[in-house]
């Protein structure tokens, strides 16, 4: 059977027969997620005994998102983990629903509040130049290791607390519990022992700091969390740990794939890289054209509350729905010449449908206004500073990562 092939099945405890999850396609698995969502936009994948649903249109994963009847957490998903295991196994606000759920959402928009976010912009700022000074005296670089994950590790490092000595272990922290955001069958035993070392350590490491913001309060968002009351309501350790390796995911990992994604799109398509050129303001358009294209989270897990249909699809409680961002973001049903990237998609005064790769609904991404923020800023000064700006080699490195997708590596030339 042809690997791309939605409609065979797969055999009981192996991968599925079918290309968007294989290793080999990970520089491109948007034509297995075309081939999917025409043949079959409720692909059964049999994991073990179990299986699990994918669903790639647009409007059937935006109204799984929105829905009521489809949550978070445990059950009937023991070969891939659990739902959660689509979003690292992380229970904090992205495994619990209402009203659980919303009260961990409330407490936490009382520290990380908009006004927290925008504060940034000024200390942003000044890293972004600093890095791009960097990089420019050097003429050629890895825009990944000197550009894209140092703004935004250095940025959440600060947020939490976490000493300059110690980014590298966090940096570490990070690759290994995003590698374990996928499926538990797709690891390694190194892989497995890898993310439940990086747990153990993050943890302790995270309680000391915790106990410390007690002892001491700080300003910084690790503080604030510490220290929010509502109603006699605070959140508690466990809450803490989990907050923290949730804004791990979803302010580091996030962004540093969010801005490579956007520069390869733009080094891939010159036409786009002179208009963003001509017009700086196109950084926002920019930003939600690639969480379209080329979204740095690729699939989310959603688990049935009750029994319920999605587009005549019958779903009986319990089972687990796999709302495959990026294949929504391509949909020709929503979105004209969707393989095509267009940074004007999203600008005017009648923008495309809204894209998905920030999530939708009460669990939409804690982090999607830091990372958005961050990535804006990186961009506009990069083709501002940069007027010179050239792949280096051809194609890119991808990371091992599938839930999440981006550059291993982006070899670039730039100059003034």
């Amino acid at each position: 059977m042809d690997a791309d092939s939605p409609s065979g099945a797969a055999a009981v405890g192996t991968p599925p027969a079918f290309g968007a999850f294989d290793p080999a396609r990970r520089h491109d698995p948007y034509p297995s997620y075309h081939a999917l969502r025409e043949a079959d936009p409720f692909y059964r994948l049999p994991l073990g005994a179990q299986q699990v649903t994918l669903l790639t249109r647009y409007q059937d994963c935006m109204h799984v998102l929105q829905d009521a009847a489809w949550g978070r957490g445990e059950g009937g998903t023991n070969a891939w983990r659990s739902a959660n295991s689509f979003d690292g196994g992380l229970r904090s606000l992205l495994g619990v629903n209402p009203p659980d759920h919303t009260r961990l959402r409330g407490l936490v928009s009382k520290a990380f509040t908009p006004r927290v976010i925008s504060g940034l912009r000024p200390q942003i700022t000044v890293l972004v130049e600093s890095l791009l000074d960097a990089a420019l005296a050097a003429g050629e670089v890895d825009l990944i290791d000197a550009f894209a994950r140092p703004l935004p590790l250095r940025i959440i490092c600060d947020l939490l607390g976490v000493p300059v000595r110690d980014e590298e272990t966090f940096r570490a922290w990070g690759t290994a519990l995003t590698r374990g955001l996928d499926p538990d069958y797709l690891l390694t035993p190194d892989e497995l022992a890898l993310r439940g070392k990086a747990t153990v350590e993050f943890d302790a490491y995270f309680t000391d700091l915790i106990a410390a913001r007690r002892a001491r309060p700080t300003d910084d968002l690790l503080g604030l969390l510490v220290a929010v009351r509502e109603q006699g309501d605070s959140l508690t350790e466990a809450e803490l740990l989990e907050l923290c390796a949730l804004l791990l995911v979803a302010g580091y990992e996030t962004t540093i794939n969010l801005i490579g994604n956007a520069v390869l799109a733009l080094l891939r398509d010159t036409d786009q890289l002179t208009a963003l050129r001509a017009d700086p303001d196109l950084a926002p358009a920019l930003v939600d054209e690639t969480l379209r294209h080329d979204p740095p989270v690729q699939f989310v897990g959603r688990l049935a509350l009750r029994g319920t249909e999605v587009a005549g699809h019958s779903f009986a409680a319990g089972e687990v729905g796999v709302i495959m961002l990026a294949a929504a973001g391509r949909d020709p049903r929503t979105f004209a010449e969707p393989d095509r990237f267009d940074i004007r998609r999203y600008a005017g005064p009648t923008p495309a449908p809204r894209h998905l790769g920030f999530g939708l609904g009460i669990h939409y991404c804690l982090g999607a206004p830091l990372a958005r923020l961050e990535a804006e800023i990186a961009l506009q000064a990069l083709v501002r500073r940069a007027g010179s700006l050239t792949p280096a080699s051809d194609p890119p490195s991808y990371r091992p990562h599938l839930a999440v997708r981006g550059l291993e590596t982006l070899p670039i030339r730039l100059s003034p």
